[in-house]
């Protein structure tokens, strides 16, 4: 039924890069901690760098759990589901990390995004992973959906954020600088975004 992959090309690459949504888990390294799943979506916000790394752009929100264990451990996982067409599942368990916009990295990776203008979403940061296991499982049991479009309130509610504001908004946020069990989240303030001074 599951097949292990040596890298992300050919078919599956095609089948990643095709779907509109995927999930990631991470969790801390304390028992007690709690596991963090959340949806990723928005066309043009997921590239594939090469055979072995992925990487997605990381936009505002109400909390940074992602980020926080990534910067704690590195552990996390990327799920992809085909709600459409033939059933498969694709997962991919590796090793991540955030790179903040006062990392040299960033404008070259920001590159790898042509398809989205990050602005008016409150970029953050990208989220780099290598993969260490690749699979595909049957997905016999995931129900067909349609996909209608993205939504267009994320971009709405943070075009009328600068830097500054997007800080401030930040900062009064619970579990933004530190997560649900108390992990450091995201560097507070934010570094200004690369080209905008």
């Amino acid at each position: 039924m599951g097949k292990t992959y040596e890298r992300i090309a050919g078919r599956l690459r095609e089948f990643i890069e095709q779907q509109p949504v995927f999930f990631t888990a991470t969790a801390p390294l304390a028992e007690e901690g709690m596991v963090n799943l959340s949806p990723k979506g928005l066309t043009g916000s997921f590239a594939v760098l090469d055979e072995e790394t992925v990487a997605y752009l990381d936009f505002a929100g109400s909390n940074a759990e992602t980020i926080a264990h990534l910067r704690e451990n590195g552990r996390i996982t990327l799920m992809w589901c085909a709600f459409q067409g033939p059933p498969n599942i694709v997962r991919i368990h590796g090793r991540g990390e955030p790179v903040f916009r006062d990392d040299p990295r960033w404008p070259e990776l920001i590159g790898h995004f042509p398809g989205i203008d990050p602005g008016p979403h409150g970029l953050r940061a990208i989220i780099v992973v290598r993969a260490e296991l690749i699979r595909d499982t049957c997905g016999y049991a995931v129900p067909f959906m349609s996909y209608d479009g993205d939504r267009d309130l994320h971009a709405r509610r943070f075009a009328r954020e600068d830097d500054e504001s997007l800080s401030a908004y930040f900062e009064k946020k619970e579990n933004v600088a530190v997560s649900l069990d108390g992990l450091p989240g995201l560097p507070l303030p934010l570094p200004p975004t690369p080209g905008s001074a």
